[in-house]
């Protein structure tokens, strides 16, 4: 496993010399046509039908899309799910064929148990690994998937998770302020509680792209005087205070302190990044690749690999450092600009309106080194603990 867990990413000091800049993209969404897909979905009974789980129905997002991304239903293949979850993709890529493989990946413990079952089902088929996708090369080559057909990516948190008040990923349920996908390491508690003001302010804005972000890092500041700050509803409270919700948008006021925090403590951006890389180093030529993003901090950095490693003109992002020399052009684009989800589908999942899909198929190129975890957090935001300067 990569060991930027080991050490928080916000506990980093940065350089006197680094600058960010905050950049915007604007951007059109196509539709991917998934006609050849859609039976397997269908079977399964996917589209807009849940997969139950003990705590809620959890709805793949983009499903007949990302089946259709991959090329499935044209023989057997080997596919790497790097966000197994609730089990969504790998149960219909299952499904494809009787042949196909799948060697399934998940940072959490309670996904990996809860997919026991299914690996006992699918009889020798289905292969479900705790790790992190960052690390799905060493992970594919330990398990009999060096070349693989295809991988998917699911990024961000799941629905299961944010259901489960227990791990204080949302500010829905009251609950622990915890966050960790792994239960392990330093918790949004901690960050919470022990960063600089400075510190605070830049993981907010940086991850969060939270406007507001020096106020509620003084905010935050001022409450832990009076105690420590220690479940989703103290830390919505204190949000709330002083960022006030845009009329008619729905959205909750923390909603953006709570994304910061949660990339923050998982190092999720960082993780993105390798396991980018890693999955190029995995495919066969030929191979699909299938990246779902939920905000446009992952959906630049996916646009921006895939840019790149296509020959296209990448402009500099403080979150994908650029390469002396360009890049070989390891994939081709499958899809054209980012594929969103349809009207229906928004409205059987809601969580389906903010999700885009870029896909890409690995050419004979050979491809650069794998990024190293010192190189991806060379790359991203840099904050110092008590009393660090921004």
């Amino acid at each position: 496993m990569s060991g930027v867990g080991k050490a928080a990413p916000w506990r980093r000091s940065r350089p006197a010399s680094a600058r960010l800049v905050r950049t915007a993209e604007h951007h059109g969404s196509s539709r991917l046509k998934a006609r050849p897909a859609r039976g397997i979905a269908r079977r399964l009974g996917r589209v807009g039908a849940p997969v139950v789980t003990e705590a809620a129905p959890h709805i793949p997002v983009l499903l007949d899309e990302v089946l259709t991304a991959l090329r499935l239903g044209s023989g057997p293949a080997s596919v790497i799910d790097g966000t197994f979850g609730a089990g969504g993709y790998t149960r219909a890529i299952l499904a494809a064929d009787p042949q196909n493989r799948v060697l399934a990946i998940d940072r959490d413990p309670t996904a990996i148990a809860a997919g026991q079952a299914l690996v006992e089902a699918e009889a020798g088929r289905l292969t479900l690994v705790q790790g992190r996708f960052g690390d799905l090369d060493t992970i594919a080559r330990d398990h009999g998937f060096a070349e693989a057909d295809g991988v998917v990516l699911d990024i961000g948190v799941s629905s299961m998770q944010l259901d489960q008040a227990e791990r204080g990923f949302s500010f829905r349920h009251d609950g622990p302020l915890d966050m960790r996908m792994e239960r392990a390491g330093e918790s949004a508690a901690d960050l919470v509680n022990e960063a600089s003001e400075a510190a605070l302010a830049d993981v907010i804005y940086h991850y969060g792209e939270e406007r507001r972000a020096r106020a509620v890092a003084r905010a935050l500041i001022e409450a832990r005087r009076r105690g420590r700050i220690e479940t989703t509803a103290a830390l919505a409270e204190v949000v709330a205070g002083v960022v006030r919700a845009e009329p008619g948008s729905g959205i909750h006021p923390a909603t953006r302190t709570f994304q910061a925090l949660r990339i923050a403590v998982n190092d999720e951006l960082g993780e993105l990044q390798r396991a980018l890389h890693a999955a190029e180093h995995t495919l066969r030529p030929g191979g699909r690749l299938a990246v779902v993003t939920f905000h446009s901090l992952e959906d630049r950095i996916v646009k921006q690999f895939f840019s790149a490693r296509s020959g296209r003109a990448v402009a500099a992002s403080r979150h994908l450092p650029m390469a002396a020399q360009p890049a070989p052009r390891s994939f081709t684009l499958a899809t054209k600009g980012p594929v969103a989800a349809g009207e229906a589908e928004c409205r059987a999942n809601p969580r389906a309106r903010s999700a885009k899909l870029r896909a890409g198929e690995r050419t004979d190129a050979l491809a650069p080194p794998p990024l190293t975890a010192l190189e991806t957090l060379a790359s991203l935001p840099e904050t110092q603990t008590r009393g660090g300067r921004r």
